[in-house]
């Protein structure tokens, strides 16, 4: 499987739930502004519930870094409000639920389960120029973290804004940073 890090994300036209109505996400909303695009395999299941939960209890400290979240799965938009309205842990979220049936918008992330119709559990992190920062894939049964991602968003956005300098294992914000140099090979 090739890098998608560093690669444009590709078209794509969506339905998604959001905020009690059914809107229209495509790849322009994402351009000019941070965002993460965080696929699950299902609504109605097990893990996707805890980690959908864990981004709308850090949906505002998101926020508060210009980013936006959009949650993705081959479930329709349809179902995707049925849950909303359900479920007491995704009815919290705020961010839009993007549904994805058709399988395109999975797709274009190269991020479906051959033969299954599902999503596999990744995350996508866009910078505005919406190129692929950072991803993450785990296993069906491995939920990811929110407080992680926070970490790597300011990670990036502090790459970003320093040129010249990296940020190393661990990195917290406001911690020390490094600016690759000939001086610092084999000093580290």
């Amino acid at each position: 499987m090739a890098s998608l890090i560093n690669t444009k994300i590709k078209p794509f036209k969506a339905m998604a739930y959001h905020n009690g109505n059914f809107i229209e996400v495509t790849d322009q909303d994402l351009m000019g502004k941070w965002s993460v695009v965080f696929f699950y395999p299902a609504d109605f299941t097990f893990v996707c519930p805890t980690e959908l939960g864990d981004l709308a209890d850090n949906y505002e400290e998101f926020k508060k870094l210009g980013v936006e979240i959009y949650s993705v799965s081959t479930d329709t938009h349809f179902t995707h409000k049925a849950w909303h309205d359900s479920s007491e842990t995704i009815g919290k979220i705020q961010y839009p639920m993007i549904g994805d049936p058709t399988g395109t918008v999975t797709n274009n992330f190269d991020n479906m389960r051959p033969g299954e119709g599902l999503a596999d559990r990744a995350t996508f992190l866009i910078d505005p120029d919406g190129i692929i920062q950072a991803l993450e894939v785990t296993a069906e049964g491995i939920g990811r973290n929110a407080a992680d991602l926070l970490r790597k968003v300011k990670a990036a956005q502090y790459v970003r804004n320093h040129p010249g300098e990296v940020c190393p294992a661990k990195w917290e914000e406001g911690d020390e940073t490094l600016a690759p140099s000939l001086d610092l090979v084999g000093k580290i």
